[in-house]
């Protein structure tokens, strides 16, 4: 009888873990549904967000797999949201104008060099990046 409750117990404990399986492989993944969704504009694909916590975590997985991000926050740290954001290609032409509606933007552009211009609560910032191999980020502090 000893026996048969000791097998009891590990049946109990091992279809518990079997359902406790599916949970801890979710919560250690990024959570595809919690990033916004591509827009497009011309060349350039972007999202914009970060604001939840759920948002900003699976945002920061995915700045590897952009060639540029962007972050925005004030210089002790906040983040900023409602940004100004213009980028300009080498030749001076407009490949990207959009207002960042969360404090971190995925942006997927051609090679090349650009120009990124943040402006909010009248200070303007920019940025040179040149993008072809990896991913570059862009921090904006204002």
């Amino acid at each position: 009888m000893h026996t048969s409750f000791q097998s009891l117990l590990l049946r109990g404990a091992v279809v518990c873990a079997c359902a406790a399986a599916p949970w801890m492989a979710q919560s250690q993944s990024v959570d595809a549904t919690a990033m916004p969704a591509m827009k497009v504009q011309g060349s350039a694909r972007f999202a914009c967000g970060g604001i939840g916590s759920d948002e900003s975590t699976a945002m920061r997985a995915a700045m590897k797999d952009h060639p540029l991000s962007l972050l925005f926050a004030r210089a002790d740290g906040a983040y900023l949201a409602e940004i100004a954001v213009t980028i300009k290609d080498a030749n001076g032409a407009t490949a990207l104008a959009m207002r960042a509606s969360g404090p971190v933007c995925l942006i997927d552009l051609p090679a090349g060099r650009y120009t990124v211009e943040a402006a909010t609560e009248g200070m303007t910032k920019s940025q040179t990046v040149t993008l072809g191999r990896g991913s570059k980020t862009a921090d904006f502090r204002f």
